[in-house]
């Protein structure tokens, strides 16, 4: 519908859009909040398989135990009273629970821009850029191994898209940059470039300290304003099955004392690292995280914690993993009932094996979303920009994601399933009467420009408009924005003696030699 002659309709999904922050006008898009899902989630399970499935994982860990390559933690847990011969851990159900009971069921997560704080936890709903893979892929220059102008690239779409509300982990790993200094230039740049809630690898003692007291710089805070509420976080993996490494303990264990999230997150591919069967795949999962959980409870209580799932499944012919299946979404289905049995947040993520940002990309990521809409998730990594199973970063792919996103933000919002008398229109009904039409009552025209979800990527025109148009696929519109957005990026305002102050500490840590490699 135009108003006036010629002029666009301008739709933003119930409310007027917003320029995004960044200073960029390329596109209209919806304002920066949290989505709150209005729906109860999908539970597969019965009453019964909820307790069979935490029954097992309780069995799993008093009598199976689980791997923690950390001494640090074997000592811990051995005083809490838990069964330690070695490196394996033991510990029964009362233990678990009772340090389980102690985790905040949600928690407010604060950057250096407080307009940008998250809410974790409840019907709550946060998107995450995609996180760590170690290569980049887009239209013009195909896949290549990840450099730090790539880095910068996403970094700055991270910030532009108002749906996306945590900068995770790197978007893509800048190989370029040495090890020993990378986490300091990546986390410098996701900063400055960002006011968003970032993170950090949990991948020596030295990087995560190194973050926390850049967050902390950046944020122009004292010591004790940062250990006063979450700030950060970090996300840890086990190694399935049934075995935890030593630096992801030490990194979540120096979170947890200082107050920071900590989100345990084991990657289970039900036919490699976990069983076939997805009750075995979650009941392992489930294992493997609570163990965390516990020891990060016992270490400080009431410290904020999440629960992540990442069961899928292989394929059987040839070992590769797959994402968005229907194992998938009924795993993170399983999981959402069993985390809200325990009372913590849910992350899970928004994923596929899909090599190029085509259809199977597309709908097994959208699958992979709705899983996370349909289980409670509060926490959705890798929400826009994953490809080949988490080895690429694609622009495009990024782009075409943020679409979905807001698609599901406006899936979300009241104003969809009102029913007031404005919304129920039987004036309206009234006037046009039978065989009529509703596009010039008055009904439509108070409301047409903000009536229903305005795409700023989809186009819907007829074939012989698009074709006409020069027939651009969806990808090279994607393409096109995203080189848009880039040309048009300003980055976010932050005071200069914070600027100055988290300056000085990079180049004195890269002085220093910045961490060690060889841990």
């Amino acid at each position: 519908m135009n108003d006036a002659q010629g002029r666009k309709r301008s739709r933003a999904g119930g409310r007027a859009g917003n320029k995004a922050r960044a200073g960029s006008s390329v596109i209209e898009q919806m304002p920066w909040r949290i989505p709150v899902v209005p729906d109860a989630p999908i539970e597969p399970l019965n009453a019964d398989g909820v307790q069979r499935i935490h029954a097992t994982a309780m069995r799993i860990l008093r009598e199976i135990g689980i791997e923690m390559l950390n001494p640090e933690a074997c000592a811990i847990l051995k005083q809490a009273g838990c069964a330690v011969t070695g490196t394996n851990v033991r510990m029964d159900e009362d233990f678990v629970m009772e340090m389980v009971r102690r985790a905040p069921s949600q928690f407010i997560v604060t950057p250096r821009n407080q307009e940008r704080e998250v809410i974790l936890g409840g019907r709550h709903m946060a998107f995450v850029n995609v996180s760590s893979p170690p290569n980049a892929w887009d239209l013009e220059r195909g896949k290549r191994s990840g450099d730090f102008e790539s880095f910068r690239e996403f970094v700055k779409l991270t910030q532009y898209f108002n749906c996306i509300h945590i900068a995770g982990g790197y978007p893509v790993e800048p190989v370029d940059i040495h090890p020993s200094v990378r986490h300091l230039d990546c986390l410098y740049e996701k900063l400055v470039l960002t006011d968003k809630v970032v993170h950090a690898y949990s991948l020596g003692a030295e990087r995560v300290e190194d973050v926390m007291e850049m967050v902390r710089l950046a944020g122009g805070l004292t010591h004790a304003e940062f250990e006063a509420k979450p700030r950060m976080y970090t996300n840890i993996n086990s190694v399935s099955p049934l075995k935890h490494d030593y630096p992801m303990l030490d990194g979540a264990m120096r979170h947890a004392r200082r107050n920071q999230p900590v989100v345990v997150t084991p990657f289970t591919l039900a036919g490699a690292m976990a069983p076939v069967t997805m009750a075995g795949a979650v009941a392992l999962s489930l294992a493997e995280a609570l163990s965390a959980i516990a020891l990060l409870q016992y270490i400080r209580p009431g410290c904020p914690v999440a629960i992540g799932t990442f069961t899928s499944n292989v394929d059987m012919r040839s070992g590769a993993p797959a994402f968005g299946t229907p194992e998938y979404m009924r795993a993170t289905q399983m999981t959402g009932q069993l985390v809200r049995f325990y009372g913590v947040p849910l992350r899970s993520s928004g994923v596929c094996a899909s090599n190029v940002p085509d259809a199977q990309g597309m709908w097994e990521t959208c699958n992979s979303l709705w899983a996370a809409v349909q289980s409670g998730t509060n926490m959705v990594y890798h929400a826009a920009g994953w490809l080949e199973g988490g080895l690429i970063a694609s622009p495009e792919k990024f782009v075409m994601d943020c679409e979905v996103l807001q698609m599901i933000q406006r899936y979300c919002e009241p104003e969809t399933f009102a029913t007031t008398d404005d919304d129920l229109a039987f004036e309206a009904i009234r006037e046009v009467g039978a065989g009529g039409h509703y596009f010039g009552c008055q009904h439509t025209q108070d409301r047409y420009q903000t009536a229903f979800y305005a795409p700023f990527l989809a186009d819907w025109r007829n074939f012989e408009a698009w074709h006409q148009d020069g027939g651009v696929w969806t990808a090279e519109r994607a393409h096109r924005l995203y080189k848009q957005i880039l040309a048009e990026f300003t980055p976010p305002e932050i005071e200069g003696d914070r600027l100055e102050d988290l300056s000085r500490f990079v180049a004195r840590r890269k002085q220093e030699g910045g961490v060690p490699t060889d841990f």
